[in-house]
């Protein structure tokens, strides 16, 4: 019986720091509700001390927790350490019972956060991450699943890595296709996913390097993975889950010309849902327009004239003037 809260061939859009809290993940999937799946960024587990319920539900978003069609595609990430306070605060998880699935991040490459023995780090010390597993399993009742890279400064333990959540009981293994080391140098390594299907039973997620709906086709037909999760690719197009089940049985209707036109349409929805849901929380325009130019620094890379147009968005001076600017590409 499947125990993921999506179905297989799914298209995961990837928890990631700084972008995908509440109203980001709202203006997502009312703009592009192609996704199957969105999920918190991550939340560290303290080492001293403990969050309140209402600061975990604030992460998880108060919104998604009453609307049952958004807490069905909604996952919540942590990332802890060896010493954190991991069984404490996954017990205060698990005491709400709307939060259905828990993710443990064990792939970011942050020097600070590897640094306090956290993220990919734990991929590199085998005890220390079979017991933070077993805590968090005892600990919490509902999905539980890894987001992991192939490992810390090499790919020894990669094999043992996914033996280990497959005997602990984790549901499903995401798995980014390059080590800590590599951070995002160089092509993922696709390989090692297509080596994870076949070696262990749970379910596997393929991450990295997925940029087109030419390479979700790839990476499912050479991975034989159950689903994919975009970071990058992602950020870089929001709307690629909508092109992709829009047009996945005919992508030789998908030239340049049908790309542009959808290309307008969908990055102008993209700042529209984002505006209106960053609006009810913050009060000054000047904050949304530095999350606007943010992503502007990823999101025009296939317009024509790319450098140029991605400057003067940078270059905004209000969000009015933005928004002008948007209009008219």
């Amino acid at each position: 019986m499947r125990k993921l809260p999506f179905k297989k061939r799914s298209l995961l859009f990837a928890p990631m720091e700084g972008v995908t809290d509440e109203p980001y993940r709202i203006a997502i999937e009312r703009a592009f509700p192609e996704w199957d799946y969105l999920c918190t960024d991550f939340l560290r587990v303290p080492t001293v001390g403990a969050f309140s319920n209402q600061k975990l539900i604030n992460h998880y978003g108060q919104k998604v927790l009453k609307t049952p069609d958004l807490r069905k595609k909604t996952g919540f990430q942590i990332l802890t350490s060896y010493r954190a306070q991991t069984e404490e605060m996954v017990k205060q998880i698990n005491e709400i019972p709307e939060i259905e699935h828990l993710d443990l991040n064990l792939g970011c490459p942050s020097k600070k956060v590897n640094a306090h023995k956290g993220g990919a780090y734990l991929l590199s010390e085998m005890k220390e991450l079979r017991e933070i597993i077993q805590i968090i399993r005892k600990n919490f009742d509902r999905t539980f699943t890894v987001k992991i890279r192939i490992g810390y400064k090499d790919t020894d333990r990669f094999t043992d890595s996914l033996k280990l959540f497959e005997d602990e009981g984790v549901e499903a293994i995401t798995i980014h296709g390059r080590t800590r080391d590599q951070l995002y140098r160089g092509v993922a390594n696709w390989d090692f996913i297509k080596e994870a299907v076949n070696t262990v039973s749970v379910p596997i997620i393929g991450n990295g390097d997925v940029w087109t709906v030419q390479d979700i086709d790839k990476m499912f037909e050479y991975c034989g993975c159950d689903s994919i999760m975009l970071g990058r690719g992602a950020l870089k197009t929001p709307w690629l889950a909508s092109l992709y089940y829009q047009y996945q049985d005919r992508l030789d209707e998908l030239d340049d010309f049908t790309l542009l036109q959808e290309r307008r349409t969908y990055v102008q929805n993209y700042f529209d849902e984002l505006e209106r849901e960053y609006k009810k929380e913050e009060n000054k325009n000047v904050r949304i327009l530095n999350r606007f130019k943010s992503f502007s620094r990823y999101i025009f890379d296939d317009f024509e004239n790319a450098e140029a147009l991605r400057s003067s968005f940078l270059r905004a001076s209000s969000l009015d003037h933005f928004k002008d600017l948007l209009y008219g590409i």
